[in-house]
């Protein structure tokens, strides 16, 4: 039986799920890459400062740890090279077909298996097709009026130009979350001038980063039981963190009051600390992590602008009060096209359902992973799977595991398919969408977590823990098996 793993990028996703079925002895899948390497997003952020936001020890696999990390909060280089070890490890390149963009997948109902077309032109056929696009891949640029006309360059952190020398250049990032707070600071530092546009502030709490000694690398080496002690305290400790994301919790007055010692530390400025400081509910959108960030401001070549943008002109940025700022590059950090789960990609599943079409502006997901009507498909990372407060590589872990449990009810029951049950996944998302009534999620800010209508789509309304419980084992009577 043959199993497609269908990705944009071989992040962690993808490489997750080959080695956990390669673990589990399934040698009988092919992952399809678009790009010439692995890695996702790992391998496609470059930009100045690129860093996991969450404690390498949790961020890699409970199975092959992250051990010769330098640092807490590692690299994007170190973070690409855990996954490239990883891939060797589990003779992953073996399975791979790189530079093949999925471009369609269809179930054929007579032949029981899908139908997945890449953009070389090539078809392949597999029983299962497992969905790892990720949530934060595609780059998206706010369609402000008259980009096409500015003189300068612009680009996406995502995309970064390393062709572009900005020493002493007047610079502007648009945006302040997650990726600006690493790429500011290293811009900061060569720029003539730098122009932060803010649209909102955002709860950003220390990083406190750790760089290991040797000695210690050497202990985690060959004694990887010290390292899995340092992991699962960071565990329980970030696992404590959930109730820090539920609406008027003591926790989450612990929380803004953390962040706003941090910023008014780091801030010499009282007019600047006002406006860093966010106005929404602790953990309504992503809680940051930066040392530097902050002190940035301080610098005599570093502004910050609040007005809303109301144009990009030949020559710079025009904001809404009328002032045109002039500027020889600008930087977009505006995040990604965060709920079109299956990108570009044409999905069409029985009766030439399109999951697009299925899903409009509310992706959803049986335990994040199934959509009836979708035989034998599965994602990695999907709706309501994004976590506020841990690892995701935990959640991604879980799924791997779960969609192995299928992989091997399929190969043992070949006439038989997985559609989950129409009621199942309503009952279920109407629990998790009632559940994050009481989250800091759906609170009033604007988030990537949520669709235009405001309806959470994105995260998950309970602990890691909780998410273990529901898919520790495969309940085959959630599914219609005909």
């Amino acid at each position: 039986m043959s199993t497609i793993c269908g990705q944009p990028h071989t992040g962690y996703g993808g490489i997750g799920m080959g080695a956990q079925l390669t673990k589990d002895g399934t040698e009988n899948y092919l992952i399809l890459e678009a790009a010439d390497e692995v890695g996702g997003v790992w391998r496609d952020n470059t930009y100045p400062g690129a860093a996991c936001d969450t404690q390498a020890l949790i961020y890699c696999y409970s199975y092959f740890l992250n051990l010769g990390v330098s640092r807490m909060f590692a690299g994007q280089v170190e973070m690409l090279g855990y996954l490239k070890a990883m891939a060797e490890e589990f003779n992953l390149y073996e399975h791979i077909r790189f530079n093949h963009r999925i471009t369609r997948s269809e179930w054929l109902e007579e032949m029981k298996a899908w139908e997945v077309e890449t953009a070389t032109g090539e078809t392949f056929y597999g029983r299962v097709f497992v969905g790892a696009w990720g949530q934060l891949s595609k780059p998206k640029i706010p369609n402000f009026p008259g980009r096409e006309r500015f003189k300068g360059v612009q680009f996406h952190s995502a995309e970064w130009d390393h062709s572009t020398d900005l020493s002493n250049k007047k610079v502007a990032t648009i945006g302040n979350a997650a990726s600006a707070v690493q790429l500011v600071p290293e811009v900061a530092k060569v720029a003539g001038h730098l122009a932060v546009f803010q649209r909102s502030a955002n709860y950003i709490l220390p990083r406190n980063q750790v760089i290991f000694s040797e000695e210690e690398l050497q202990e985690f080496q060959e004694n990887p039981d010290s390292y899995r002690a340092i992991r699962q305290e960071i565990h329980d400790t970030r696992e404590a963190g959930f109730e820090r994301t539920r609406k008027g919790t003591d926790s989450a007055a612990e929380g803004v009051e953390q962040a706003m010692e941090h910023l008014r530390s780091q801030v010499n400025d009282p007019a600047l600390v006002e406006k860093l400081t966010p106005t929404f509910a602790f953990g309504c959108k992503r809680i940051l992590r930066s040392d530097d960030f902050y002190p940035t401001f301080n610098r005599e070549n570093v502004s910050l602008i609040t007005e809303g943008i109301a144009e990009i002109t030949e020559n710079g940025i025009r904001t809404a009060d009328g002032v045109e700022h002039e500027f020889d590059v600008i930087i977009y950090a505006t995040g990604f096209y965060s709920q079109e789960f299956q990108g570009d990609l044409k999905v069409i599943g029985r009766g030439g359902l399109d999951l697009r079409e299925r899903w409009g502006n509310s992706p959803e997901a049986y335990l994040g992973m199934s959509v009836d009507g979708f035989p034998n498909f599965f994602m990695l990372y999907g709706p309501n799977t994004n976590l506020n407060h841990h690892s995701v590589v935990a959640m991604l872990e879980e799924q791997d595991k779960y969609i192995s449990q299928a992989v091997d009810f399929l190969r043992d029951n070949p006439n038989k398919v997985l559609d989950v049950d129409p009621q199942v996944l309503r009952e279920f998302n109407d629990r998790i969408q009632a559940e994050l009534q009481d989250s800091a999620f759906s609170a009033d800010c604007s988030s990537w977590y949520k669709n235009e209508d405001g309806k959470v789509i994105n995260n998950w309304s309970g602990n890691v823990a909780e998410y273990q419980d529901l898919t520790r084992e495969l309940q085959v009577d959630d599914y219609r098996v005909a």
